[in-house]
């Protein structure tokens, strides 16, 4: 059977190459994907999945459903489309969204035989406000039993970790006055954010080495001889699980609300943008996928390397078991979030790259719905990471 699957592959990859590439020359940033999820789902619908659009609220968002009418696992790939300003798809998500939609087509061949049902799930924005965070909020993986993405990079790695993150806005508030004609009447808002870059600058002395915080002042101000009324600072607070970040970021935001006293201002605290949980790899699934991936030609895959990055793929794996691995695009040193990245990503040599990662997605569905022993040891794991974690 796995032999079909591969002589599957060569009769889809045409299209594939091509749904890729055109994704790559009209790329759309989140939430405004349009184009791409319409030819995504197009090419699911020809392959007789049934697709519901605009989940979760999100209008670029969709769920595609092939259903075998026998009893046996749920599968999901992850689908990804959006690109990043001015660099277009320098992430590779031209790359993502055709191989998750690839392997579904793929594993649907065989599963009116094997049983099982099969899922692929549009998931828009995952670089700004990740559609995969509402759809881990509200139940879209509560009847799904694996979730899997594959992501392009320099060489080929096992999936790992990625850090917790919390993206938070201050917004102090003081008052105008003229800065030298009569000072003592205002309160510097600017003067409220600086003390929070300092006492930031204090804490980073007392936390673990895994976190990381960094931010930039948007708005500070508009003329030097006008006394700021209105300062906003934006951070990222990043850390290796979401128990550790939600203890830094209390403190963060202590620091703020000391500031605001200091400088006699006030504060304002959001989320500007979703929250991102830490990525916990399911490593029976991760072998089983590693395993696939080299056999469909791959010759070599990394360790997992340490990320300090975050990903809303973290947020589905604390409710599903969950893989997120890369596969080379074999250049090492390749930097992603680049113009070189997205021009590579539509070489001859990718394409075939991105057949072998539908493939090895495919082939992993397939062996969960057929080795019982491999979809248990994998349920157990994720069981097991449930108890620890609370």
């Amino acid at each position: 059977m796995k032999d079909f699957l591969k002589n599957q592959i060569e009769i889809i990859q045409d299209k594939l190459w091509a749904i890729s590439d055109s994704l790559y020359h009209h790329p759309e940033l989140g939430d405004q994907e349009f184009e791409s999820m319409k030819l995504l789902v197009a090419f699911l619908e020809e392959h007789q999945f049934s697709v519901e659009k605009g989940i979760v609220g999100r209008p670029t968002a969709f769920k595609a459903v092939y259903d075998s009418k026998k009893e046996g696992p749920t599968i999901a790939y992850l689908s990804e489309y959006d690109a990043l300003p001015e660099v277009g798809h320098g992430c590779g998500h031209n790359m993502i969204g055709t191989m998750s939609a690839g392997a579904g087509v793929l594993l649907s061949k065989v599963v009116d035989e094997i049983g099982g049902r099969v899922v692929v799930l549009g998931t828009p924005a995952e670089e700004t406000n990740g559609a995969k965070v509402p759809m881990a909020e509200q139940g879209i993986f509560d009847d799904i039993d694996a979730a899997m993405i594959v992501h392009p990079g320099d060489v080929s790695y096992e999936s790992g970790d990625s850090l917790a993150m919390d993206a938070i806005q201050f917004d102090f508030r003081g008052r105008t006055s003229h800065a030298a004609a009569s000072p003592e009447k205002g309160i510097n808002a600017l003067d409220a954010v600086i003390q929070l870059f300092n006492g930031i600058n204090a804490l980073r002395q007392h936390v673990t080495s895994d976190v990381r915080i960094h931010g930039i002042i948007k708005e500070g101000g508009v003329a030097a001889n006008i006394v700021p009324d209105k300062a906003v600072a934006q951070f990222y607070v990043r850390a290796k699980d979401r128990n550790n970040l939600n203890e830094i970021v209390q403190k963060v935001m202590n620091i703020a609300k000391g500031a605001a006293l200091i400088t006699g201002a006030e504060v304002y605290i959001e989320n500007y943008e979703l929250s991102y949980d830490n990525m916990i790899t399911n490593q029976t699934l991760s072998d089983l996928f590693t395993n696939n991936l080299l056999s469909t030609g791959v010759k070599q895959v990394e360790k997992a390397k340490e990320s300090y990055g975050s990903i809303d793929m973290g947020n589905v794996s604390h409710v599903v078991p969950a893989i997120h691995p890369y596969i080379g695009l074999d250049s090492p040193g390749l930097v992603a979030h680049t113009r070189e990245f997205a021009d590579l990503t539509i070489t001859d040599n990718s394409h075939k790259i991105l057949s072998r990662g539908a493939l090895a997605l495919a082939l992993t569905g397939y062996d969960l719905i057929t080795d019982k022993e491999a979809f248990e040891k994998m349920k157990n794991e994720f069981h097991k990471a449930e108890i620890v974690k609370a």
